[in-house]
């Protein structure tokens, strides 16, 4: 046998070893808590055939504590690089059967080399954490890994997009990584995000809570907003990564890739979504869906502040960002959750050059003492501001309701919209003719014969006068009112006309949104 194939024996030895992770037994382990090994998760992300691993015989270099004596197969972390659909990303997945995926200094400068590699080389990162944190024998090393890690992050915002995938538990120092990234994907059973772990809770407060209602998949998902994506399985997870992955584009120096152009699927007639009450709610999505291409939706965070709906679809191949108002759901009032959802969102897509489409219908801001001491006029502050820092194409179709503030904030004119639409249902006022006309002519009926007719009378004339699309359209304030049957045709229309829109702003370092 030459030198030359004794040494690639060699080689692929040292690979299989690497590749066994933590052994048979913790593989074994593993996969009897209905999870996927850390290989096979980015395999079955990826397509088939296309992971190139990187950096698969680093070894620790921690001497304290017994750690001298300990081998862990490429320090716990596997990175690389392979394509999605064609297209290049960079991956790394945190493999929890060696030392429990703890984070050491060389563990962490993986990481954050394969995420140089993806800032360079400007194509998205994939992060699957499945961690017990920080590797307490490392001490500051492992700490600094972090730091080290949280950095790259803020970098890169903004420039390339960057997943994280919750598959597993991400504990203390470590969930500050994923909320620095765009989107955050969990596992119901699986996935775990906390600060501090159910048992330290019990030692210091008294409080019996478990992983599960602490920081599991549901509560992020639902209650933190911490999660923009929740799934039953890990299988389903990557098909969600993958469906996003399709919307975007691959850095902010390009569009998101066009696909073939298709009509909308939807049997439902859009002039029938709203119903003739305008006390009466609907599901906005429904409008959505009868515009969007194939009536494919891909909503994000769809359990989270849901009086607020945001996603993505497409209208002529082109991904086009949505922002719309829930009546379903607390009559889509913005609160202080639907206010940071949307802003968020609303930033992301002038970031990666993604149009916004505002569908409006809504009374304004949620009124209380709970709201205002959560600090409602702050979070409501960063949908005004993302907005009005946009400079992507910005549609709004006033559906419906549009009153007082809520009508400001929602994309208006006033905040740089470049088109706005109403259709004939549209009441854009103040207040809700009710209240107004309760408050303009109070004096008038009180002393009515019959109050509650004056009353109607006065509703009507309050309706006539302002609570219609038309007294906006006159001011120039609405571009056009159109039936509901015309909205896609519009929509395509604005934006086929909007590709090639500059807009020029005061030069500074940046601004200071309502944090």
């Amino acid at each position: 046998m030459t030198s030359l194939k004794k040494n690639i024996l060699k080689l692929r030895e040292k690979r299989a070893l690497v590749e066994k992770g933590g052994g048979d037994a913790a593989i074994a382990k593993q996969e009897a808590k209905g999870k996927m090994t850390a290989r096979n998760r980015i395999l079955a992300i990826l397509d088939k055939g296309s992971f190139q691993e990187y950096d698969m015989f680093v070894e620790h270099g921690a001497r304290n504590f017994g750690m001298d004596k300990k081998v862990l197969p490429g320090d716990g972390v596997i990175t690389g690089t392979g394509t999605i659909d064609g297209k290049p990303v960079g991956i790394f997945a945190q493999d929890f059967t060696v030392e429990g995926g703890s984070l050491g200094l060389k563990h962490a400068r993986k990481i954050t080399k394969i995420m140089d590699h993806a800032l360079k080389m400007k194509m998205p990162i994939i992060g699957i954490n499945d961690s017990g944190g920080a590797r307490i024998q490392e001490g500051v090393d492992a700490l600094a890994g972090y730091g080290e890690i949280f950095y790259r992050n803020t970098i890169a915002s903004g420039v390339i997009p960057q997943i994280s995938v919750i598959l597993g538990p991400c504990a203390g120092g470590a969930v500050y990584s994923p909320a620095l990234t765009d989107f955050v994907f969990v596992v119901e059973k699986i996935s775990n995000m906390f600060i501090t772990g159910p048992s330290v809770i019990k030692t210091v407060i008294g409080e019996d809570i478990s992983m599960e209602d602490l920081g599991g998949a549901r509560v992020h998902a639902e209650i933190t907003g911490n999660a923009h994506f929740y799934s039953l399985s890990e299988t389903e997870c990557f098909e969600q990564i993958k469906k996003l992955i399709s919307f975007l584009p691959w850095s902010n120096t390009e569009k998101a890739t066009a696909q073939k152009p298709a009509k909308p699927k939807s049997k439902t007639s859009i002039d029938s979504i709203i119903p003739s009450d305008p006390k009466q709610p609907y599901d906005v999505r429904d409008v959505i869906r009868a515009i969007v291409d194939d009536s494919d939706f891909f909503e994000v965070q769809e359990l989270f502040a849901a009086n607020i709906v945001i996603g993505f679809g497409r209208m002529g191949g082109e991904t086009v960002g949505f922002v719309a108002n829930q009546p379903m759901v607390l009559a889509g009032v913005l609160d202080c959750d639907s206010s940071d959802k949307a802003a968020r969102f609303i930033r992301f897509c002038d970031s990666f050059n993604i149009p916004i489409v505002t569908l409006e219908d809504m009374p304004g801001y949620l009124p209380g003492v709970d709201q205002e001491h959560a600090g409602v006029i702050r979070h409501g502050a960063k949908v005004l501001y993302a907005y009005s820092e946009a400079t992507v194409p910005k549609i709004t179709v006033v559906l419906r309701k549009a009153y007082g503030g809520g009508y400001i904030a929602m994309n208006s004119r006033h905040l740089g919209a470049d088109f706005v639409f109403a259709w004939p249902s549209a009441e854009i006022a103040v207040m809700g003719p009710e209240g107004a006309a309760n408050i303009i002519f109070r004096k008038e009926i009180m002393e009515a014969e019959d109050p509650e007719a004056m009353r109607k009378i006065k509703v009507q004339e309050y309706v006539d006068k302002f609570a219609n699309p038309y007294v906006a359209a006159s001011n120039g304030f609405i571009d056009a009112v159109i039936e509901p049957k015309e909205t896609r045709e519009i929509l395509l229309h604005t934006l086929e006309i909007s590709k090639n829109k500059e807009e020029l702003r005061p030069g500074k370092k940046h601004g200071l949104p309502p944090f």
